[in-house]
């Protein structure tokens, strides 16, 4: 069955974006791209909200850019043919190899993992990320922990009143100081 994974970066006080809605902070030098690129390459099928959606347009078209470095061609040309499923109540038509969810998510979550496929199903986005979490739909946290405290804005992890323990799978830490982390969600 496909694991259901959530990774973005996070400020070292929980935030993916800061109060002004702002995440500039994240801007990854080469060794943390190339994870990214890593990473993606693992995934099967990307579920987004509709911010993170908007945001990750622009790689629709990024290879027609020729000022684009190696790298981020090399995500542009993974990222652009990735099945992708947006979660929207505002959309009417999205672009690229991407549709519109016809259902929940919890619903879609548990036709993918029957489909056949390769790869992970990939989580994006903080709210969507949180009723995945709530419904317990998160096998894997991923997180780029950057050395910067933003002070508020939208947490990376789902507010929740339920404990959800974790085992540590991989650290690793970039000369940036980013720290990656990455653990499964333990099944006692």
């Amino acid at each position: 069955m496909r694991s259901v994974t959530y990774s973005m970066n996070v400020s070292l006080d929980g935030y993916i974006v800061g109060p002004d809605g702002g995440f500039n902070w994240t801007e990854p030098d080469e060794e943390v791209f190339r994870s990214w690129i890593d990473e993606i390459r693992e995934v099967g099928v990307h579920l987004l909200g509709r911010r993170l959606y908007e945001t990750m347009l622009y790689w629709e078209t990024a290879d027609q850019d020729p000022s684009l470095d190696d790298s981020k061609l090399e995500w542009a040309a993974i990222w652009k043919p990735l099945p992708k499923v947006v979660f929207s109540t505002t959309l009417s038509a999205v672009r690229g190899n991407a549709r519109l969810a016809s259902g929940g998510l919890a619903e879609e979550i548990k036709r993918l993992r029957t489909e056949p496929g390769q790869g992970d199903i990939a989580i994006g986005g903080a709210t969507l990320a949180a009723e995945a979490a709530e419904s317990g739909l998160i096998d894997e946290y991923r997180a780029r922990v950057y050395p910067v405290l933003v002070g508020g804005g939208i947490p990376f992890f789902p507010r929740s009143e339920r404990r959800v323990d974790l085992e540590l799978v991989e650290t690793r830490t970039f000369n940036t100081g980013v720290l990656y982390v990455r653990y499964h969600v333990a099944h006692y």
